[in-house]
């Protein structure tokens, strides 16, 4: 790949939107380069068994988005392993600069996705994705009849409780604040469900485990500073997560919570870019959902190109 080209098409981010972007893009002949960021593969990587997948009935979050980055080579898709660093959307082509090269694109396809917010207590990254999960929707199924908790007091939280009485009764939110964030109507579903027990001014303070799952908690309360443990094999992190759109703060328009702000499904406020996944979907927060978004703004750019003649 020369670096003196100017390609049709840069996707930036290598999850389920940019994967899937790049094979539509690839299939249409697009040539795209993908630029993979700092956690190639996306959220999925940190995964373990994915069940929702249509067409897969168990299959590895790795294992999955490799499948699919096969699937993008194979038509043609060229990889970049590395971040970019700087993006110039001011005037054409446009110019995305990574830490070792200045690339220039007729468009752009922005899937740089979403980080969830972490506690950053002892025991998270080791056992995340062992029993620290961010998603009940996800992985809830595998904890039938189990001790579950729930990080947090807002909607989202109070949506993966009550989800989460499908499979067992006992769940147990924990919440930093002495009261509820949630709207009045779904804080009112949990508190009158009897499965769901609330502990407040109270954080998570260390995960325990046995080296390959989560079996325990220390929580301690915010105001007495008392400690106590609670045997749990689940944990699910439901305090929000923020999109990874730094790197255009200065370059795109964006909402309120800092999303990319989009009109027409997938375009920017700047005509030819584009943009798909988690980094525009504070909603949905779905690996096939993503991946739906990925498809569209690769059909909307191949439309666009077409039509401004780079075609």
């Amino acid at each position: 790949m020369s670096t003196n080209d100017t390609h049709n098409i840069i996707i930036i981010g290598s999850g389920p939107a940019g994967l899937t972007a790049a094979v539509y893009a690839g299939r249409a002949f697009l040539k795209p380069v993908v630029i993979e960021g700092p956690n190639p593969g996306g959220q999925l990587m940190g995964t373990t068994t994915v069940e929702n997948w249509p067409g897969e009935k168990s299959v590895m979050g790795p294992q999955l988005m490799m499948n699919i980055k096969d699937h993008a080579k194979h038509f043609g898709a060229q990889f970049v392993s590395n971040s970019v660093t700087k993006v110039d959307f001011s005037q054409r082509p446009f110019t995305i600069i990574t830490g070792k090269e200045t690339l220039k694109t007729n468009s752009v396809i922005i899937a740089a996705g979403a980080s969830p917010n972490k506690l950053g207590c002892p025991g998270e990254e080791e056992y995340w994705g062992k029993g620290v999960t961010t998603c009940a929707v996800c992985d809830g199924a595998f904890y039938p009849e189990k001790e579950v908790i729930i990080i947090g007091g807002g909607d989202t939280a109070m949506e993966d409780a009550s989800f989460m009485t499908k499979y067992t009764d006992k769940i147990t939110i924990i919440h930093i604040l002495d009261k509820l964030t949630a709207s009045p109507a779904m804080q009112k579903r949990v508190l009158d469900n009897p499965k769901i027990k609330i502990i407040y001014s109270s954080t998570i303070t260390n995960i325990k485990g046995d080296g390959s799952h989560v079996t325990e908690v220390e929580i301690t309360n915010q105001e007495t500073k008392e400690k106590q443990t609670l045997k749990t094999e689940v944990v699910f992190l439901a305090i929000g997560q923020k999109p990874n759109t730094e790197l255009f703060k200065d370059q795109l328009n964006m909402d309120k919570m800092g999303y990319l702000d989009l009109k027409d499904n997938t375009k920017s406020s700047v005509e030819g870019v584009f943009v798909a996944g988690d980094i525009a979907d504070y909603r949905y927060k779905q690996a096939i959902v993503s991946a739906g978004s990925g498809c569209m703004a690769a059909l909307d750019t191949q439309r666009y190109l077409e039509l401004k003649g780079f075609l």
